[in-house]
């Protein structure tokens, strides 16, 4: 009688979830090479192949398709056993990045809530661009992300759809000078659509603040030497929307996607995946468009 390890399945199932050894590895925190060691042992307790390596990314067979069905229930059973009989509080640290922009107003709630739920869990909020977050959660050093784009890629779930709005100072008239001066950071990804709107537009525009510093930005917006875009709902107190009755020119909308939700994580995965969804998707079941790998 041969026996399953639970240990091989958990990474089995990782890396079936992960879309690779690399990332999966960065999820269970193990190297990449005991993952591949523990792949490679079970495919010799079950005498298959699992893995299809022949092309340039990792895909499951047939058989692998078949036992990620039966992996997830018996980690899945495991983790309940483990959970019942030791009485033990959900307790550690999960993974979560999100674009400086959209952090508020809808994170901290977001952290309260789960805070709740889970008082003996950690999270570690990490606040970047969405190149770099991608960058992170592709080398498996987030768990879950958030990113602000015009399209979404394989295996992501978009959250919403916000358009851009032109942000100044309260009863500003920055926006009403020729050229257009502008405050953006250097790794925004709003950039180069807001100057291809107003080179349409025919719009003189010069940029007289580049950084890596929000709070920067929001200090030059604030005494109206400049204007910067922000997506719908996210503009500070401090800041407003610029009544600029088509003066500017409209921009493009934003997708809030949201990369690593898949079901199955385990208990505190779903829930912060959960609380995102209602955050950015609102109450009123705003209908969630998954694009599948």
């Amino acid at each position: 009688m041969r026996n399953l390890d639970v240990t091989t399945l958990r990474s089995f199932v990782a890396v079936a979830d992960a879309g690779g050894v690399t990332r999966a590895a960065g999820f269970l925190h193990l190297t990449q090479s005991a993952v591949s060691m523990q792949l490679k042992r079970l495919e010799e307790i079950l005498n298959v192949d699992l893995l299809d390596r022949s092309g340039r990314t990792i895909a499951l067979t047939a058989s692998g398709e078949q036992l990620l069905v039966y992996a997830r229930r018996m980690v899945a059973l495991n983790d309940e056993v483990i959970s019942r009989l030791t009485d033990q509080e959900y307790e550690g640290e999960i993974v979560l990045g999100v674009p400086h922009d959209i952090v508020y107003p809808a994170i901290p709630q977001v952290l309260k809530q789960f805070n709740t739920a889970f008082p003996r869990m950690r999270v570690h909020l990490v606040s970047s661009y969405t190149r770099a977050l991608k960058d992170q959660f592709g080398k498996g050093e987030c768990d879950l992300i958030l990113t602000t784009e015009t399209s979404a890629d394989p295996g992501s779930e978009t959250l919403c759809h916000k358009p851009l709005r032109w942000i100044g100072a309260p009863g500003g008239t920055a926006w009403r000078h020729t050229p257009l001066r502008l405050a953006f950071g250097r790794q925004c990804t709003f950039r180069p659509r807001v100057v291809e709107a107003l080179d349409t537009a025919g719009i003189p525009w010069s940029v007289i603040v580049e950084t890596e510093s929000d709070r920067t930005i929001e200090a030059t917006v604030s005494a109206d030497l400049a204007v910067h875009t922000m997506i719908e709902g996210t503009e500070p107190p401090h800041l407003e929307r610029i009544d600029h009755n088509g003066t500017l020119p409209d921009l493009p909308e934003q997708m809030i996607n949201l990369y690593g939700a898949q079901s199955g994580k385990g208990l505190v995965h779903d829930t912060l995946a959960g609380f995102l969804r209602r955050a950015f998707a609102g109450t009123e079941g705003a209908k969630l468009r998954a694009v599948n790998a």
